[in-house]
């Protein structure tokens, strides 16, 4: 009997600050042994990552995953571009919907699945300056409203 045990690694906060998300899709990655080993101790950062599509294929770049601290020799690259793992009718999707609407493809969390390193990649508009601010006022609110509800 499997259950289902998700474990997070990281999240990228700042993804729905600055972006509008659409869509998102969970992505299997293809890694090295030392950079599942770096993931398992909590060693990744998605901060600045971003993902295209190139002859067919996605793929992330600036993903950093850090060094394992205890591997002899043979250890990863921490930036290197990573292949990402979807069904071709959803790279078909992403590639009609970023070539000519405008979106980017954004990963919000890396998170083990099973055993299995996953990503979830997000369908994401940028977001202009005063969208920024329009989200921190209604953040601002909400907290304020919060706040007056504990206190009766």
């Amino acid at each position: 009997m499997k259950t289902n045990h998700n474990k997070n690694v990281t999240e990228n906060r700042k993804a729905r600050y600055n972006y509008f998300i659409e869509d998102t899709y969970e992505a299997g990655m293809v890694l090295l042994g030392t950079e599942v080993k770096s993931l398992r101790l909590g060693r990744a950062n998605l901060k600045d990552s971003y993902a295209k599509i190139k002859n067919g294929e996605v793929y992330v770049y600036q993903m950093h995953i850090g060094v394992y601290p205890f591997a002899y020799f043979d250890n990863h690259a921490p930036l290197r571009p990573r292949k990402l793992l979807l069904h071709k009718k959803e790279i078909k999707k992403l590639y009609g919907k970023v070539n000519e609407m405008g979106f980017s493809l954004i990963p919000l969390k890396v998170y083990f699945k099973n055993g299995k390193a996953k990503m979830t990649l997000a369908l994401a508009k940028g977001k202009r300056k005063y969208d920024k601010r329009e989200t921190i006022r209604r953040r601002d609110e909400k907290r304020e409203m919060d706040r007056i509800k504990k206190d009766r």
